[in-house]
């Protein structure tokens, strides 16, 4: 098991909009990635590209896990998680840059 930085993530186009569930070992990288549409696929052909939730874990066995099971939740779910620390629906990437966390919005 590899001890580093990990996050898992949840994009959206819009407040209880499209959603996207992912994992990462650089998320400011790979928020940029989905804003410039790099990849084809579901984020760039619904414009999901707002960092609405984070956290981070440690372990990548972990962060996979918890990735698997927030894509299997139902969307009320999610969109609990995100009103949590989030409620305005912000997108959190400016903050992330900036060095400040989600709960800060």
């Amino acid at each position: 098991m590899r001890d580093f930085d990990f996050w898992v993530y949840m994009l959206a186009d819009a407040p209880c909009g499209w959603l996207y569930v992912g994992m990462t070992n650089d998320l400011i990288r790979r928020v940029e990635e989905h804003k410039l549409g790099v990849f084809d696929g579901y984020t760039r052909e619904h414009g999901i590209d707002q960092l609405v939730w984070y956290e981070h874990h440690r372990y990548v066995d972990q962060a996979i896990l918890r990735e698997k099971r927030i894509k299997r939740w139902q969307r009320p779910w999610k969109f609990a998680l995100v009103e949590k620390d989030n409620p305005r629906w912000a997108d959190l990437y400016s903050q992330l840059r900036a060095g400040r966390g989600p709960d800060q919005t």
